[in-house]
């Protein structure tokens, strides 16, 4: 009986080692689930956890909420036992929203090679979320078209350079002409069509409302972090619609049929040169390098601010900043914050993490670990750098993260598309966006 009691006890007491083993081993690799903002990187990720897993032992599960869902993915998820351990907010205002779950990353290593740290969304002494990539928009053109268009005898504008174009006034008179040289060109419209369809018309309820919105803070001096920013009066508006009926206009295709639009459709149209401008960020390079059958040669891909016609808007520059902030899950284990933060530091440090910031993910990293020789190649990547170093010229600050909420964003693209088909008066559209911010704002406190 003894002899059994000690076969006894002696497998209970393998079976607590292992036991704890099997508990250990789980602590020194937890799982880093990642909830990923960009539908447009979302295979690179995936490509990149397993090389990680494979270097590290630990798994890191990348899910990756639709165009315009994040906010409602991010809600759902977090109030699973699965909970992303690595998330992002949008800065100041999803910090707000979001604070109980954000731990403070001020001793990470990671905020101490932040280039420029105030860039990073704070409060107090703590720091909650750390930008992963600077990004720019704007006008992108094809010069082999552009200089064509220069080269004809007939056309109608004493322009013979992109540099002369520097306000509305220029880019409209070059638009028009070159429209109705279309056909000599060989395009079929100035710009790609302005993807109207519903989730796909951030482009401009998002990034091109930022302009009007931008200039109407500027001109009052408002405070962006106290409650003047809870109303705006649109008093831009008549800028937005300049450059947005521009874009109608002289597209591809008629306004009319916009509502059926993808953004996938424009660069498309870019790629293969049934068009000589489109707007978008720098990380619409992969967009337009990987379509099948693409024309557009990385020499020919330029950038020119967007013009309105605002006052002094010949020293605007292109639109550049972020809304992309890293944040850890507070209320995850010590041990699944440590894996999540070792997760972006190894990507933002290591020779793999930076390559595939880099060449694959086309970001323009903030940090220092990388130096000029790892940072993107890409030509809008570099235009985007070559613009916000150019002298006497001042980039558009990123204020969209400012918006009240999505739902703003959507109603606004709603009315954008009703303009655009000629159902809406755009001082319908103007009202609309003064009494949507309004009340969306309210709706928030």
């Amino acid at each position: 009986m003894k002899r059994l009691n000690a076969i006894v006890a002696a497998a209970a007491g393998i079976a607590l080692a292992g036991g704890i083993l099997a508990s250990c081993k789980k602590e020194e690799a937890p799982t880093v689930r990642y909830l990923n903002f960009k539908p447009e990187v979302t295979e690179q990720y995936k490509q990149l956890a397993e090389e990680y897993e494979k270097l590290t032992g630990t798994k890191v599960i990348v899910e990756t909420a639709a165009n315009n869902s994040y906010e409602s993915t991010l809600m759902s998820k977090m109030a699973t036992k699965k909970a992303p351990t690595l998330f992002q907010i949008n800065g100041p205002k999803g910090y707000a929203r979001w604070k109980d779950y954000c731990a403070d990353l001020k001793d990470t290593a990671l905020y101490q090679h932040l280039s420029d740290k105030s860039l990073a969304v704070t409060s107090g002494d703590g720091v909650y979320g750390i930008p992963y990539a600077i990004e720019g928009y704007g006008i992108i053109y094809n010069k082999a078209i552009t200089d064509k268009y220069f080269a004809l005898e007939a056309k109608n504008t004493p322009f013979t350079s992109m540099d002369e174009i520097t306000d509305f006034e220029k880019l409209s008179a070059l638009v028009t002409d070159m429209q109705a040289n279309a056909e000599v060109l060989g395009i079929k419209g100035v710009f790609a069509s302005t993807s109207l369809k519903a989730g796909e018309d951030w482009r401009w309820q998002t990034h091109l409302a930022n302009l009007p919105v931008y200039y109407e803070f500027k001109a009052n001096n408002v405070d962006l972090a106290s409650d003047a920013t809870k109303r705006i009066k649109f008093e831009f508006g008549d800028n937005f619609r300049n450059i947005f009926d521009l874009y109608l206009n002289n597209s591809t295709v008629a306004r009319e049929t916009v509502g059926t639009k993808t953004v996938v459709d424009s660069m498309s149209e870019f790629a293969l040169e049934d068009c000589a401008m489109v707007q978008n960020g720098n990380w619409a390079w992969g967009q337009i390098a990987d379509v099948a059958g693409n024309k557009v040669k990385a020499e020919n891909v330029r950038y020119l601010p967007i013009y309105t016609g605002a006052a002094g808007e010949q020293s605007q520059g292109l639109c550049v900043g972020t809304e992309n902030f890293f944040s850890v899950n507070s209320q995850a284990t010590e041990a699944e914050r440590k894996a999540a933060i070792d997760f972006v530091y190894w990507l933002f440090s290591s020779d793999i993490g930076k390559d595939y910031v880099t060449n694959k993910f086309h970001f323009i990293a903030p940090f220092d670990t990388f130096d000029e020789s790892e940072r993107p190649n890409d030509p809008l990547a570099r235009e985007v750098t070559r613009w916000t170093q150019r002298a006497g010229i001042e980039s558009v600050p990123w204020n969209f993260t400012l918006f009240p909420s999505q739902k703003f964003k959507n109603d606004f693209g709603s009315s954008l598309l009703k303009y655009a088909q000629g159902t809406k008066e755009w001082s319908a559209v103007a009202k609309d966006v003064v009494d949507s911010w309004a009340k969306e704002s309210d709706s928030a406190e």
